[in-house]
Protein backbone atom coordinates (compact mmCIF):
# COMPACT_ATOMS: atom_id res chain seq x y z
CA UNK A 1 0.00 0.00 0.00
CA UNK A 2 1.83 3.14 -1.27
CA UNK A 3 1.35 5.36 2.04
CA UNK A 4 0.71 8.94 0.31
CA UNK A 5 -2.72 10.08 1.70
CA UNK A 6 -2.91 7.32 4.25
CA UNK A 7 -3.97 8.81 7.89
CA UNK A 8 -1.53 6.97 10.12
CA UNK A 9 -0.62 7.05 13.79
CA UNK A 10 2.05 6.38 15.90
CA UNK A 11 1.58 6.47 19.23
CA UNK A 12 5.06 7.39 21.53
CA UNK A 13 7.11 10.18 20.69
CA UNK A 14 11.03 8.53 21.58
CA UNK A 15 13.05 8.08 18.98
CA UNK A 16 11.94 5.27 17.19
CA UNK A 17 8.00 6.70 17.00
CA UNK A 18 9.51 10.38 15.67
CA UNK A 19 11.64 8.85 13.24
CA UNK A 20 9.30 6.51 11.61
CA UNK A 21 6.57 9.13 11.65
CA UNK A 22 9.77 11.52 9.41
CA UNK A 23 10.09 8.48 7.44
CA UNK A 24 6.11 7.98 6.44
CA UNK A 25 5.45 11.46 6.27
CA UNK A 26 8.40 11.67 3.44
CA UNK A 27 6.48 9.11 1.39
CA UNK A 28 3.26 11.34 1.97
CA UNK A 29 1.38 10.03 4.66
CA UNK A 30 -1.03 11.90 7.29
CA UNK A 31 0.92 11.28 10.78
CA UNK A 32 -0.03 11.84 14.07
CA UNK A 33 2.18 11.73 16.66
CA UNK A 34 0.64 10.59 20.18
CA UNK A 35 2.51 11.33 23.43
CA UNK A 36 1.72 10.76 26.94
CA UNK A 37 3.98 13.34 28.58
CA UNK A 38 3.01 17.31 28.45
CA UNK A 39 6.07 18.40 26.85
CA UNK A 40 8.90 16.24 24.70
CA UNK A 41 11.36 16.53 27.75
CA UNK A 42 14.10 13.96 28.04
CA UNK A 43 16.21 13.01 31.45
CA UNK A 44 19.67 14.05 30.48
CA UNK A 45 21.65 11.13 29.19
CA UNK A 46 24.13 9.57 26.42
CA UNK A 47 23.55 8.11 23.30
CA UNK A 48 26.33 6.09 20.92
CA UNK A 49 24.46 6.08 17.50
CA UNK A 50 26.28 3.84 15.38
CA UNK A 51 27.18 3.54 12.02
CA UNK A 52 24.23 1.58 11.18
CA UNK A 53 22.13 4.17 12.78
CA UNK A 54 22.97 7.25 11.39
CA UNK A 55 22.71 5.63 8.42
CA UNK A 56 18.99 6.23 8.91
CA UNK A 57 19.23 9.78 10.27
CA UNK A 58 21.71 10.14 6.56
CA UNK A 59 18.59 9.16 4.81
CA UNK A 60 16.42 11.34 6.60
CA UNK A 61 18.21 14.21 5.57
CA UNK A 62 19.35 14.62 9.45
CA UNK A 63 23.00 13.81 8.82
CA UNK A 64 25.11 17.26 9.07
CA UNK A 65 22.45 17.97 11.90
CA UNK A 66 23.43 14.77 14.04
CA UNK A 67 27.13 15.59 13.25
CA UNK A 68 26.52 18.71 14.57
CA UNK A 69 25.04 17.99 18.05
CA UNK A 70 27.41 14.94 17.96
CA UNK A 71 31.06 13.66 19.12
CA UNK A 72 32.04 11.92 16.65
CA UNK A 73 34.17 8.50 18.54
CA UNK A 74 37.88 8.67 18.38
CA UNK A 75 38.10 5.61 19.99
CA UNK A 76 36.43 2.30 22.32
CA UNK A 77 39.04 2.18 25.37
CA UNK A 78 38.62 -1.37 27.36
CA UNK A 79 40.07 -0.39 31.17
CA UNK A 80 40.94 -2.18 34.21
CA UNK A 81 38.76 -1.18 36.89
CA UNK A 82 41.77 0.23 38.82
CA UNK A 83 42.70 2.22 35.92
CA UNK A 84 45.83 2.77 34.12
CA UNK A 85 46.41 2.03 30.87
CA UNK A 86 43.75 0.92 28.07
CA UNK A 87 43.65 -3.35 28.63
CA UNK A 88 42.63 -2.83 24.80
CA UNK A 89 41.96 0.22 22.69
CA UNK A 90 39.69 0.03 19.38
CA UNK A 91 40.53 2.68 17.05
CA UNK A 92 36.96 3.86 16.04
CA UNK A 93 38.35 6.72 13.87
CA UNK A 94 39.47 4.51 10.78
CA UNK A 95 37.18 1.58 11.46
CA UNK A 96 34.89 1.73 8.16
CA UNK A 97 32.54 -1.53 9.53
CA UNK A 98 32.02 -1.43 5.56
CA UNK A 99 29.38 1.47 6.51
CA UNK A 100 31.24 5.16 5.96
CA UNK A 101 28.60 6.56 8.70
CA UNK A 102 29.67 8.11 11.46
CA UNK A 103 29.72 6.51 15.20
CA UNK A 104 28.74 9.52 17.24
CA UNK A 105 28.13 10.24 20.86
CA UNK A 106 24.69 12.19 21.25
CA UNK A 107 22.56 13.94 23.85
CA UNK A 108 19.59 12.11 23.61
CA UNK A 109 17.59 15.58 24.61
CA UNK A 110 19.26 16.58 21.48
CA UNK A 111 18.37 14.33 19.15
CA UNK A 112 14.60 14.18 20.53
CA UNK A 113 14.64 18.25 19.54
CA UNK A 114 16.04 17.08 16.50
CA UNK A 115 13.68 14.57 15.15
CA UNK A 116 10.67 16.71 16.77
CA UNK A 117 11.84 19.84 14.24
CA UNK A 118 12.09 17.28 11.45
CA UNK A 119 8.91 15.40 11.69
CA UNK A 120 6.90 19.06 12.23
CA UNK A 121 8.81 19.96 8.89
CA UNK A 122 7.42 17.88 7.64
CA UNK A 123 4.08 18.30 8.03
CA UNK A 124 3.69 15.54 11.24
CA UNK A 125 0.83 16.47 14.07
CA UNK A 126 2.63 15.91 17.82
CA UNK A 127 -0.08 15.24 20.16
CA UNK A 128 1.03 16.01 23.70
CA UNK A 129 -0.26 15.31 26.69
CA UNK A 130 -2.83 12.43 26.09
CA UNK A 131 -2.34 9.33 28.34
CA UNK A 132 -3.54 6.45 26.04
CA UNK A 133 -5.30 3.66 28.58
CA UNK A 134 -5.33 0.77 25.97
CA UNK A 135 -5.48 -0.66 22.62
CA UNK A 136 -8.38 -2.11 20.82
CA UNK A 137 -7.84 -3.65 17.16
CA UNK A 138 -10.69 -3.74 15.60
CA UNK A 139 -11.78 -4.69 11.80
CA UNK A 140 -10.90 -1.66 9.99
CA UNK A 141 -9.51 0.94 12.54
CA UNK A 142 -7.81 0.96 15.63
CA UNK A 143 -8.89 2.62 19.02
CA UNK A 144 -6.71 4.45 21.68
CA UNK A 145 -9.06 5.53 24.98
CA UNK A 146 -7.43 8.70 26.21
CA UNK A 147 -7.20 9.06 30.21
CA UNK A 148 -9.73 12.37 30.72
CA UNK A 149 -10.32 12.65 27.10
CA UNK A 150 -12.56 11.10 23.82
CA UNK A 151 -11.06 8.11 22.20
CA UNK A 152 -8.70 8.27 19.58
CA UNK A 153 -9.12 6.36 16.35
CA UNK A 154 -6.79 5.02 13.68
CA UNK A 155 -7.13 3.44 10.39
CA UNK A 156 -3.91 2.17 10.70
CA UNK A 157 -1.46 2.36 14.15
CA UNK A 158 2.30 1.91 15.11
CA UNK A 159 3.43 1.38 18.55
CA UNK A 160 6.27 3.03 19.68
CA UNK A 161 5.51 3.06 22.87
CA UNK A 162 8.48 1.50 24.90
CA UNK A 163 8.86 -1.49 26.51
CA UNK A 164 5.50 -0.85 28.69
CA UNK A 165 4.30 -0.73 25.40
CA UNK A 166 0.03 -0.95 25.52
CA UNK A 167 0.22 -2.36 21.81
CA UNK A 168 2.39 -5.15 22.53
CA UNK A 169 0.09 -6.09 25.07
CA UNK A 170 -2.80 -6.21 22.73
CA UNK A 171 -1.13 -7.88 20.19
CA UNK A 172 0.01 -10.89 22.13
CA UNK A 173 -0.01 -12.63 25.58
CA UNK A 174 1.59 -10.25 28.38
CA UNK A 175 4.62 -12.19 29.84
CA UNK A 176 6.24 -11.00 32.56
CA UNK A 177 10.10 -10.14 32.01
CA UNK A 178 13.12 -11.52 34.10
CA UNK A 179 15.11 -9.62 36.45
CA UNK A 180 18.58 -10.01 35.22
CA UNK A 181 20.34 -9.31 38.81
CA UNK A 182 21.88 -6.17 37.06
CA UNK A 183 20.95 -2.93 38.00
CA UNK A 184 21.92 0.07 36.10
CA UNK A 185 23.13 3.82 37.60
CA UNK A 186 23.24 6.63 35.37
CA UNK A 187 23.97 10.16 35.81
CA UNK A 188 25.35 13.52 33.53
CA UNK A 189 28.28 15.58 35.08
CA UNK A 190 28.36 19.38 33.95
CA UNK A 191 32.33 18.72 33.10
CA UNK A 192 32.87 22.54 34.31
CA UNK A 193 32.77 21.11 37.70
CA UNK A 194 35.47 18.29 37.21
CA UNK A 195 38.86 19.43 38.77
CA UNK A 196 41.61 19.26 35.63
CA UNK A 197 39.78 17.23 33.42
CA UNK A 198 39.29 17.29 29.99
CA UNK A 199 37.91 13.94 28.30
CA UNK A 200 38.90 13.03 25.32
CA UNK A 201 36.40 11.63 22.26
CA UNK A 202 36.50 8.29 23.79
CA UNK A 203 34.22 5.36 25.30
CA UNK A 204 36.04 4.30 28.60
CA UNK A 205 34.67 1.05 29.82
CA UNK A 206 36.59 0.04 33.25
CA UNK A 207 35.66 -3.59 33.76
CA UNK A 208 35.69 -4.90 37.65
CA UNK A 209 34.50 -7.54 40.19
CA UNK A 210 31.28 -8.16 39.34
CA UNK A 211 30.71 -4.79 37.83
CA UNK A 212 31.47 -2.12 34.98
CA UNK A 213 31.20 1.38 33.99
CA UNK A 214 31.24 3.32 30.80
CA UNK A 215 32.27 6.95 30.55
CA UNK A 216 32.30 9.06 27.72
CA UNK A 217 31.67 13.04 26.71
CA UNK A 218 28.85 14.51 25.25
CA UNK A 219 27.49 18.44 24.29
CA UNK A 220 31.41 18.83 22.49
CA UNK A 221 32.67 17.96 25.66
CA UNK A 222 30.94 20.14 28.16
CA UNK A 223 29.38 17.14 29.83
CA UNK A 224 30.34 14.24 30.68
CA UNK A 225 27.86 10.64 30.63
CA UNK A 226 28.52 7.76 33.68
CA UNK A 227 26.62 4.55 33.26
CA UNK A 228 27.25 1.84 35.98
CA UNK A 229 26.48 -1.66 35.84
CA UNK A 230 25.77 -3.65 39.14
CA UNK A 231 25.42 -7.11 39.69
CA UNK A 232 22.93 -7.65 42.82
CA UNK A 233 20.58 -10.01 44.33
CA UNK A 234 18.07 -7.74 45.15
CA UNK A 235 15.60 -6.72 42.81
CA UNK A 236 15.18 -3.23 41.74
CA UNK A 237 12.70 -1.39 39.54
CA UNK A 238 12.42 -0.94 36.00
CA UNK A 239 12.48 2.15 34.40
CA UNK A 240 15.38 4.56 33.84
CA UNK A 241 13.87 7.81 35.30
CA UNK A 242 14.09 6.84 38.91
CA UNK A 243 15.74 8.98 41.07
CA UNK A 244 18.91 7.02 42.80
CA UNK A 245 21.29 7.90 45.75
CA UNK A 246 24.50 9.98 44.75
CA UNK A 247 26.38 8.90 47.98
CA UNK A 248 25.49 5.11 47.45
CA UNK A 249 26.61 5.01 43.87
CA UNK A 250 30.10 6.35 45.07
CA UNK A 251 30.34 3.44 47.44
CA UNK A 252 29.96 1.30 44.68
CA UNK A 253 33.38 2.53 43.61
CA UNK A 254 35.77 2.11 46.35
CA UNK A 255 38.64 1.03 45.07
CA UNK A 256 38.17 1.94 41.82
CA UNK A 257 40.03 4.26 39.04
CA UNK A 258 40.72 7.62 40.71
CA UNK A 259 39.53 9.81 37.84
CA UNK A 260 35.73 7.57 38.29
CA UNK A 261 36.02 8.69 41.72
CA UNK A 262 36.66 11.93 40.97
CA UNK A 263 33.71 12.44 38.65
CA UNK A 264 31.09 11.32 41.01
CA UNK A 265 32.81 13.63 43.89
CA UNK A 266 30.82 16.50 41.65
CA UNK A 267 27.70 14.16 40.47
CA UNK A 268 23.95 15.64 42.05
CA UNK A 269 21.42 13.96 39.75
CA UNK A 270 21.78 9.93 39.69
CA UNK A 271 19.12 7.78 38.13
CA UNK A 272 18.83 4.27 39.28
CA UNK A 273 17.15 0.99 37.86
CA UNK A 274 16.88 -2.86 37.57
CA UNK A 275 17.55 -4.47 34.59
CA UNK A 276 15.25 -6.78 32.86
CA UNK A 277 15.26 -9.63 29.77
CA UNK A 278 12.26 -9.56 27.37
CA UNK A 279 11.82 -12.13 24.45
CA UNK A 280 11.34 -10.46 21.14
CA UNK A 281 7.59 -10.06 20.39
CA UNK A 282 5.85 -13.32 18.97
CA UNK A 283 3.15 -11.52 17.14
CA UNK A 284 4.46 -8.07 15.33
CA UNK A 285 1.04 -7.15 13.96
CA UNK A 286 -2.67 -7.58 13.73
CA UNK A 287 -4.89 -6.06 11.58
CA UNK A 288 -3.70 -2.58 11.02
CA UNK A 289 -1.73 -2.08 13.96
CA UNK A 290 2.16 -2.85 14.54
CA UNK A 291 5.06 -2.06 16.58
CA UNK A 292 8.68 -1.32 16.74
CA UNK A 293 11.31 -0.31 18.76
CA UNK A 294 11.45 -1.37 22.42
CA UNK A 295 7.65 -2.44 21.68
CA UNK A 296 8.93 -4.53 19.85
CA UNK A 297 12.32 -6.17 21.10
CA UNK A 298 13.42 -4.61 24.31
CA UNK A 299 17.09 -4.96 24.97
CA UNK A 300 19.78 -5.09 27.07
CA UNK A 301 22.12 -2.08 26.94
CA UNK A 302 25.52 -4.04 26.82
CA UNK A 303 25.70 -3.29 22.55
CA UNK A 304 24.63 0.09 22.92
CA UNK A 305 21.83 -0.31 20.41
CA UNK A 306 18.88 0.76 21.64
CA UNK A 307 18.33 3.60 19.69
CA UNK A 308 19.49 2.28 16.61
CA UNK A 309 17.66 -0.65 16.25
CA UNK A 310 14.61 1.56 16.52
CA UNK A 311 15.87 4.05 13.64
CA UNK A 312 16.69 0.03 11.56
CA UNK A 313 13.10 -0.47 12.19
CA UNK A 314 11.30 2.53 11.42
CA UNK A 315 13.10 3.39 7.94
CA UNK A 316 12.17 -0.41 7.21
CA UNK A 317 8.52 -0.47 8.43
CA UNK A 318 8.35 2.93 6.37
CA UNK A 319 9.63 1.43 2.87
CA UNK A 320 7.71 -1.73 3.07
CA UNK A 321 4.57 -0.12 3.86
CA UNK A 322 4.86 2.22 0.84
CA UNK A 323 6.14 -0.77 -1.40
CA UNK A 324 3.25 -2.88 -0.82
CA UNK A 325 -0.57 -2.32 -1.90
CA UNK A 326 -2.18 -4.76 1.31
CA UNK A 327 -0.93 -3.77 4.82
CA UNK A 328 -0.62 -6.77 5.38
CA UNK A 329 2.07 -8.02 3.26
CA UNK A 330 3.90 -4.92 4.32
CA UNK A 331 3.86 -6.33 7.71
CA UNK A 332 5.18 -9.35 6.97
CA UNK A 333 7.60 -7.88 4.87
CA UNK A 334 8.90 -5.84 7.39
CA UNK A 335 9.15 -9.11 10.28
CA UNK A 336 11.26 -10.90 7.47
CA UNK A 337 13.36 -8.06 7.24
CA UNK A 338 14.09 -7.35 10.66
CA UNK A 339 13.12 -10.54 12.57
CA UNK A 340 16.69 -12.36 12.30
CA UNK A 341 18.56 -9.23 12.91
CA UNK A 342 16.70 -7.91 16.03
CA UNK A 343 16.80 -11.55 17.66
CA UNK A 344 20.77 -11.76 17.22
CA UNK A 345 21.01 -8.00 18.78
CA UNK A 346 19.05 -9.16 21.76
CA UNK A 347 20.70 -12.57 22.57
CA UNK A 348 24.27 -10.89 21.99
CA UNK A 349 23.60 -7.57 24.13
CA UNK A 350 24.09 -10.10 27.23
CA UNK A 351 27.68 -11.29 26.11
CA UNK A 352 29.84 -8.51 27.11
CA UNK A 353 29.18 -8.66 30.95
CA UNK A 354 31.14 -12.64 30.96
CA UNK A 355 34.19 -10.35 29.67
CA UNK A 356 33.25 -7.08 31.68
CA UNK A 357 32.27 -8.76 35.04
CA UNK A 358 34.57 -11.18 35.78
CA UNK A 359 35.58 -11.85 39.41
CA UNK A 360 37.82 -14.01 39.95
CA UNK A 361 41.27 -11.80 39.93
CA UNK A 362 43.26 -14.77 38.11
CA UNK A 363 40.87 -15.44 35.12
CA UNK A 364 40.33 -11.80 34.75
CA UNK A 365 44.47 -11.34 34.85
CA UNK A 366 44.50 -13.31 32.23
CA UNK A 367 41.44 -12.25 30.03
CA UNK A 368 42.94 -8.97 30.15
CA UNK A 369 46.50 -10.13 28.93
CA UNK A 370 44.79 -12.19 26.12
CA UNK A 371 43.20 -8.73 25.30
CA UNK A 372 46.57 -6.74 25.34
CA UNK A 373 48.09 -9.54 22.84
CA UNK A 374 45.22 -9.44 20.80
CA UNK A 375 45.06 -5.67 20.41
CA UNK A 376 48.82 -5.29 19.78
CA UNK A 377 49.05 -8.08 17.29
CA UNK A 378 45.39 -8.31 15.42
CA UNK A 379 43.21 -4.98 16.26
CA UNK A 380 41.78 -4.87 12.72
CA UNK A 381 40.21 -8.66 13.53
CA UNK A 382 38.93 -7.78 16.58
CA UNK A 383 36.91 -4.79 15.29
CA UNK A 384 35.65 -6.68 12.00
CA UNK A 385 33.82 -8.97 14.60
CA UNK A 386 31.08 -6.09 14.42
CA UNK A 387 30.65 -5.72 10.74
CA UNK A 388 27.82 -7.50 11.03
CA UNK A 389 26.26 -4.80 13.35
CA UNK A 390 27.44 -1.69 12.28
CA UNK A 391 27.56 -2.54 8.87
CA UNK A 392 23.91 -2.49 7.83
CA UNK A 393 22.81 -0.11 5.91
CA UNK A 394 18.75 -0.47 5.85
CA UNK A 395 18.06 2.19 3.90
CA UNK A 396 20.45 0.72 1.10
CA UNK A 397 17.70 -2.27 0.90
CA UNK A 398 19.49 -5.21 2.91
Amino acid sequence: MAVRGKSITVLGAGIGGLTAAIALARRGACVTVVEQAPELTEVGAGLQITPNGSAVLEALDLGRRIRAIGIDLAAVELKDYRGGDPVLRLDMSTASHRNNNPYLLVHRADMIEMLAASATRHGVSIVLGKKVTGVTIGFDQVTLPIEDGPQHTSKILVGADGVRSLTRQALNFKTPPNFTGHVAWRTTIDARFVPIYNMPPVVSVYMGPKKHMVTYPLRGGRFINVVGIEERETWAAEGWRHKGDPEVFRETLNGWAPELRKLLTVCEDVYFWGLFAYPVAETWSQGNATILGDALHPTLPYLAQGANMALEDAWVLAEEMDKHDDIQDAFTAYRKRRHRRVSKIVKGASKNTRVYHMANPAKRYVAHQAMRLAGRIAPDRILDKYNWLYGLDVTAGN
